[in-house]
């Protein structure tokens, strides 16, 4: 049965952001995930999983400027050092929250890029990240992402991260394997799994097209959910949707899992 980790930057909007853990736990939620902490002293966000018994999945690294256009620096030239302070910012988080894996976003190079020197420096960039998570047992996560929700965004198929990875070289580099993302992308996504399970290192999930409850779409996640509990897997599935209504109401697909949906 799977592990439902909510995504409280998407889920549970009803409330502001420091109330999310508790109506997460309310409807049965063990985990929660996040885009971004950062509006948020690390102390108030350790203190509120704390209090309502929840564990910190995963966050994301700061994208850079958001407001500029960045959706990550690590695979934009010219940019090394400011990823380097976005790591030890994500460690910083990372190590009050008491968070073990991060996503490490690729980011949108400008049109004009070299695309072999883009991943050189993504390989070099993933090295460097996965080397600083390493010794605090943290695990570096690379996610394919759509080029639909994110135009120009460098990582898109499972076969570059895999083969990003596969030059990073790093036990504690994995794949933020997100279905939702693989299924618009290029599909087969039963198949993916089984394929690249060895190099996930954490699962997604959303209705495809519009990023409602996984019920809702072309996907049949029950049946991929039997898929990846019959290769082992035991760690959290982040629900990164955007409810179709209100979230509590939302949660009718998730009640065999042992979310409520009072």
């Amino acid at each position: 049965m799977p592990n439902l980790a909510a995504n409280i930057s998407m889920m549970f909007t009803e409330v502001p952001f420091m109330d999310r853990f508790a109506a997460a736990a309310a409807a049965g939620f063990k985990a929660v995930e996040y885009l971004f902490p950062y509006d948020h002293p690390a102390e108030d966000i350790a203190a509120a999983l704390k209090e309502n018994g929840l564990e910190n999945a995963l966050f994301n690294l700061p994208p850079g400027d958001w407001t500029k256009g960045d959706r990550g620096l690590a695979a934009l030239p010219g940019r090394e050092a400011d990823f380097d302070g976005l790591i030890q910012q994500a460690l910083d988080y990372a190590q009050v929250i008491g968070c073990k894996k991060l996503h490490v976003m690729a980011g949108i190079p400008p049109e004009d890029a070299d695309k072999d020197e883009c991943r050189a420096v993504y390989v070099s960039n993933i090295k460097k990240a996965a080397a600083k998570m390493a010794p605090l047992g943290i695990t570096t996560l690379i996610e394919p992402i759509n080029g639909r929700d994110i135009p120009g965004f460098f990582l898109n198929r499972q076969d570059q991260a895999l083969s990003v990875l596969k030059d990073v070289g790093a036990a504690n580099a994995k794949v933020q394997m997100d279905l939702y993302h693989c299924q618009i992308s290029e599909g087969d996504v039963a198949m993916k799994i089984r394929a690249n399970y060895d190099h996930v290192g954490h699962f997604q999930i959303a209705g495809v097209p519009e990023r409602h409850e996984p019920s809702l779409g072309e996907v049949n996640y029950p049946y991929l959910f039997d898929v990846i509990d019959s290769l082992g897997y035991t760690g959290w599935i982040g629900c990164e949707y955007r409810p179709e209504g209100d979230t509590v109401a939302g949660l009718e697909w998730a009640k065999p899992y042992g979310i409520s949906a009072k």
